[in-house]
């Protein structure tokens, strides 16, 4: 490693917890250059919901490739466009009556979020933002405006303004009550808040420490929004894409966002894509060429992306997603019940679950164990307490079940010594 201590920036993470070079992948396992495999239940950090090297998107992308498709075209029409856009629609939008413009921008998530933050304060000639606590929207001016947590905030150099802060519904100060309060205030002429531009919301925080939102308090976001002629952008970057169960977090709930920001999963084979979701009254007061990227869906991530879209074709998938995602809390449950004096809890939908262990250092601890043992996961939330496991949709049974011993048994191990 001393290739990258030497040349690379100080500015690198995530291979601080993982201190290996890998040198190979294949869907829920990677393995590194002296041979060892490790279970991956981080799948980078959501990228990955369909595996590595997923061999369907693997074959169409080596015949892209070889047939000499374009790969990188701005925003020109290309077949590989055409097709996803047409699988997107017939796939996702049509089955649930959506009705939608596709954009494509930068290659990732903050590029998603800033051009829907864009959009909103375009539409409704307004400055301000309303955001979440415990909320990540990404780490470029805007959406590092938008997220809550202070590491990262404290990094950007400059104020990062023109945002409203609201507990999110599980927070400290959070619920009902609260959004009642933030009402009452809007409608008082004396009170000094003036209607936002947006609500920008995750329907489960992710990188916050896996807080699930509820339908009620979700839809009273929206109402208060669209009574206020808001717009209501929903970030479905790490959630998305099936990893709740559902194509969308919130496709069981009577929510209609304004705005759905993907990106992540959306690429299916680990290629950079991001696309908002825009209601087309809104779209229109784009003009063309305002908002641009280099990299806004080039031709690998159309045809790999198609692929995975493919999974959404029947819902043997998203059974299996939901399927895992129970024997993963009831792993989990287990050890909360076993540690319920030390105030363990479990949240989560689907295949995304959480332990939470109250203390950021003994987290730390247990996945430092996880990843001698052969298991890559990362702490999330409040001070790192928060263990999130987010391991590929297509995870075989028996890695899935291998990975949960592994975590079971850190967490033992790491609580045995601290007692």
């Amino acid at each position: 490693m001393k290739t990258f201590e030497q040349w690379e920036s100080n500015i690198r993470g995530y291979c601080r917890s993982f201190p290996t070079v890998f040198a190979s992948a294949s869907n829920a396992r990677q393995v590194d250059e002296q041979g060892k495999s490790y279970i991956d239940f981080f799948a980078g950090a959501g990228v990955l919901n369909f595996g590595h090297n997923n061999e369907r998107m693997k074959k169409a992308l080596i015949e892209f490739i070889e047939s000499d498709g374009v790969a990188h075209s701005l925003d020109m029409y290309t077949t590989a466009k055409r097709d996803f856009i047409e699988k997107f629609a017939d796939t996702i939008l049509k089955p649930r009556k959506l009705n939608y413009k596709m954009q494509f921008m930068g290659p990732t998530g903050t590029n998603a979020v800033e051009a829907a933050l864009k959009l909103a304060r375009r539409v409704t000639k307004r400055q301000h933002v309303v955001a979440f606590s415990h909320g990540f929207h990404g780490m470029t001016l805007g959406s590092l405006a938008c997220t809550a947590n202070d590491y990262f905030r404290q990094a950007a150099g400059v104020p990062l303004d023109h945002v409203v802060r609201l507990p999110f519904e599980n927070a400290p100060g959070g619920g009902m009550e609260n959004l009642a309060e933030h009402e009452r205030a809007l409608a008082d002429p004396s009170s000094g808040v003036t209607p936002p531009a947006a609500y920008i919301v995750e329907v489960i925080q992710a990188e916050g420490g896996v807080n699930v939102a509820s339908e009620a308090w979700l839809k009273e976001v929206q109402r208060i929004a669209h009574e206020n002629c808001a717009l209501l952008i929903v970030d479905e970057i790490q959630v998305g894409c099936g990893r709740t169960g559902t194509y969308f977090s919130f496709d069981e709930m009577d929510l209609s966002p304004d705005i759905i920001c993907l990106a992540k999963g959306i690429g299916g084979f680990g290629t950079p894509l991001a696309m908002n979701l825009i209601k087309p009254e809104y779209d229109q007061h784009w003009s063309p060429g305002e908002h641009t990227g280099t990299f806004r869906g080039q031709g690998f991530s159309f045809v790999s992306g198609r692929e995975a879209l493919a999974y959404f074709d029947d819902d043997a998938l998203m059974t299996e997603v939901k399927e895992k995602g129970a024997l993963m809390a009831d792993h989990l449950q287990k050890l909360a019940k076993q540690y319920a004096g030390q105030g363990f809890t479990v949240r989560g939908k689907g295949m995304m679950q959480a332990l939470d262990v109250v203390d950021g250092g003994k987290a730390k601890e247990m996945a430092a164990a996880c990843f001698e043992h052969g298991l890559l996961l990362g702490p999330c939330g409040s001070g790192g307490r928060v263990l999130k496991l987010i391991p590929p949709l297509t995870i075989p049974d028996a890695d899935l079940k291998e990975g949960l011993k592994i975590l079971e048994d850190a967490v033992s191990s790491v609580m045995e010594a601290a007692a």
